[in-house]
């Protein structure tokens, strides 16, 4: 990445409106459900495969500056359940963010069994899909584990690609390629599923004060 001479003045003109400068990121925000989601994870005798219901909430957050680099987002929380059980199969955090100027696209990923990543792609603003990929031991875009999971499920990389639909839903399929202790073949962890939409996001905080302001709340 070439740095610009000047990295502290940040834009001058920041539009407040976080949903109309989200690119492709757009078609993800609001709340989400998947009822057919698959999974393919390691265990000692072979590989598992189980079904899994989802939700996603996704909602935007305020325009964030790094000096001259703008990126707009959205703040995410994924929660999968197994269809027979209530407690979690799967719980996860982070944020999705896209720069307008670059068309850079990057992920942020924090699981509760201590492990988080950043990945990164590049795509258009009207994409119908795009791609993110992280590797261990990059420093820019990588995957940062416990020693456990090190130990034992190292994470070498991460890809997950997002496809929307003429329907209006998107899926996702996601593979993560694993070195499980004792195995002489890496592993490959696969996730899919498709997501409908049940409610329309909210707006960012700096956009709903603007909209209060002019309706005189």
């Amino acid at each position: 990445m070439q740095l610009p001479d000047d990295i502290f003045t940040e834009p001058a003109n920041i539009d407040p409106d976080t949903l109309a400068n989200l690119g492709p990121l757009l078609r993800l925000a609001g709340v989400w459900e998947g009822k057919a989601g698959q999974d393919v994870n390691p265990k000692a005798d072979g590989p598992q495969r189980r079904g899994y219901t989802e939700r996603i909430e996704l909602q935007p957050i305020d325009a964030q500056p790094n000096g001259p680099q703008l990126f707009y987002g959205l703040r995410y929380h994924t929660h999968i359940n197994d269809p027979e059980e209530a407690i979690t199969f799967h719980d996860q955090v982070g944020y999705w963010l896209w720069e307008p100027a670059t068309g850079l696209i990057q992920q942020t990923l924090a699981i509760p069994r201590g492990q988080v990543l950043l990945a990164a792609g590049h795509t258009k603003a009207d994409a119908d899909h795009f791609v993110v990929e992280a590797k261990r031991g990059q420093t820019n875009y990588g995957i940062c584990s416990t020693d456990f999971l090190e130990g034992a499920f190292r994470t070498d990389s991460y890809r997950l690609e997002i496809r929307f639909h003429d329907d209006g839903t998107w899926s996702y399929d996601s593979r993560t390629m694993l070195a499980v202790r004792g195995e002489d073949e890496p592993f490959l962890h696969h996730d899919t599923n498709r997501l409908t939409l049940i409610a329309s996001p909210d707006c960012n905080p700096w956009q709903g004060i603007l909209n209060a302001s002019k309706s005189g709340a």
